[in-house]
């Protein structure tokens, strides 16, 4: 886990010495000493572009190129947002997800991609590339995140109680050298030439084809593994069948 504390603080206690190459270098450096996602953490901490800590990076590699003279205090392009003033708040607006429903509002209910929301923008009168909106996400602080497993639903209060009785149930069957087993039906699988996440060598240039749509084939149905788990064994098993059939499919993985 890279701490952007750490890195934030080793940088402002020099970078007040520095000019615009050895900051570069510097935010270069602590990008590499990080490894991966370094150059994201080390943006977020120093306020310096991705860009230049890759072209700090590539200095790194080949130092015999640092040439050239360095700019005054100000120089370089204005930031987007001194020459544009209502474009930070435009982009938080298309960012509020109360907001995707609102039909007054030109970006509703669509994924937020950074092509997607630089072409709002620009609806709106802004004048701004795709390769823009990164670095204005991180001044607002958006950052790309995976769903989480948070979320409970509803609670029966009778939900514990249930639990209590069964483990109870367990406890005494194993005591008396009964089997007890544990059954669960796993993610069905479309039956066919479907394309899935997984990857295969094969020679360049020659991927496998699959259909186009995942949509489900009629005659070959879906897979549906069924596991069998002996608890006190430690063993189990998987069935996979293509019956609707859950109830008897159940039985007969049993059985077997």
């Amino acid at each position: 886990m890279i701490d952007p504390s750490a890195i934030r603080e080793r940088f402002t206690a020099v970078t007040r010495d520095l000019n615009e190459r050895p900051r570069r270098l510097l935010a270069a450096a602590e990008a590499k000493t990080a490894g991966h996602g370094g150059i994201a953490a080390t943006a977020r901490a120093t306020g310096i572009a991705r860009s230049t800590i890759g072209r700090g990076l590539k200095d790194l590699s080949a130092p015999e190129g640092l040439s050239g003279g360095v700019r005054r205090p100000g120089g370089g392009r204005p930031p987007l947002t001194t020459k544009d003033p209502t474009l930070l708040e435009d982009l938080r607006r298309l960012l509020e997800p109360v907001t995707m429903g609102d039909p007054m509002r030109p970006l509703m209910w669509v994924s937020k991609s950074d092509a997607k929301l630089a072409t709002a923008l620009r609806e709106m009168g802004h004048k701004i590339a795709d390769s823009s909106l990164p670095k204005l996400l991180d001044r607002l602080e958006y950052r790309r995140q995976v769903n989480r497993k948070i979320l409970e639903g509803s609670h029966n209060p009778d939900r514990d109680a249930r639990f209590e009785h069964i483990n109870a149930a367990v406890t005494v069957t194993l005591a008396a050298g009964q089997p007890v087993i544990s059954i669960d039906t796993k993610k069905k699988e479309l039956i066919g030439t479907f394309k899935n996440g997984g990857s295969d060598y094969r020679p360049q240039g020659c991927p496998e084809a699959v259909n186009v749509h995942d949509f489900v084939d009629k005659a070959l149905g879906k897979a549906i593994p069924y596991g069998v788990y002996d608890i006190a064994a430690n063993a189990g098993c998987v069935s996979v069948g293509i019956s609707n059939d859950m109830a008897q499919f159940a039985v007969n993985s049993i059985r077997l």
